[in-house]
């Protein structure tokens, strides 16, 4: 049988099994091939290009796929809707065990999950062009967030500090010089103090400065300070 054969059915059974439904089948590819390049253009263009995390891009594009092949493969089961909200709930809670996930990671999985689900299950009357303008306009409110309104996510940084001669108001210069040379974190927007225990003079901090461009040294002052607490 050649190729012509092959296009001239619908589909292709033997044994009474069907092995190919040519059209679902192009339906599928399409659809995945859509999801794919939207998700590598949010995660690998907008995303990884801003925070450099190669360990959230891994696991954005896995979830990505993971969850739109469930989607699709499942879709004839007749609770579409509470499979979708299920899939939320799930991984819309999910935290490692070492670390939360940051708000910024968050909103991505919450991103890359809503568009594989939108992917897969819009209905026979969704037309093209609004899975694509869907896509589309998701894309362009990223993009707009993460490249031209440059909004920056402000992360903090709780730890025990030691000069609690610094922590007066007069000395405030010297004690974020002090915490940006001994963290790495060269952009601290603010210190708030916590508690203060004389008897060891020691201090609870609270930094506060932008997470793009200071996660990697702040990743990296966390892993020493816990050797430290290991020795």
């Amino acid at each position: 049988m050649n190729i012509a054969h092959i296009l001239a059915f619908d589909s292709i059974k033997i044994a009474g099994v069907e092995v190919i439904d040519i059209p679902a089948f192009l339906e599928f590819v399409f659809r995945y091939a859509l999801n794919t390049v939207v998700i590598l253009l949010l995660v690998r263009w907008l995303y990884y290009s801003t925070t450099k995390r190669k360990d959230y891009l891994f696991t954005f594009i896995l979830i990505s796929s993971v969850i739109f092949l469930l989607c699709f493969l499942l879709a004839s089961v007749k609770l579409q809707m509470g499979f979708a909200l299920g899939l939320f709930a799930i991984f819309g809670i999910i935290r490692y065990r070492t670390d939360s996930i940051p708000i910024r990671e968050m909103t991505y999985l919450f991103l890359v999950i809503g568009i594989s689900v939108i992917n897969a299950l819009a209905g026979i009357r969704t037309s093209l062009a609004d899975l694509l303008f869907t896509n589309l306009i998701l894309i362009a409110i990223t993009y707009g967030f993460e490249k031209r309104w440059l909004l920056k996510h402000e992360s903090s940084k709780t730890i025990t500090y030691e000069k609690i001669e610094l922590i007066k108001p007069e000395n405030y210069n010297q004690l974020v010089n002090d915490l940006s040379e001994r963290t790495g974190i060269k952009t601290i927007k603010r210190v708030e103090t916590g508690k203060i225990d004389f008897l060891k003079d020691t201090c609870t901090l609270t930094i506060f400065f932008d997470s793009v461009g200071n996660e990697n040294a702040s990743s990296m002052s966390n892993k020493k300070n816990n050797d430290d607490d290991d020795d």
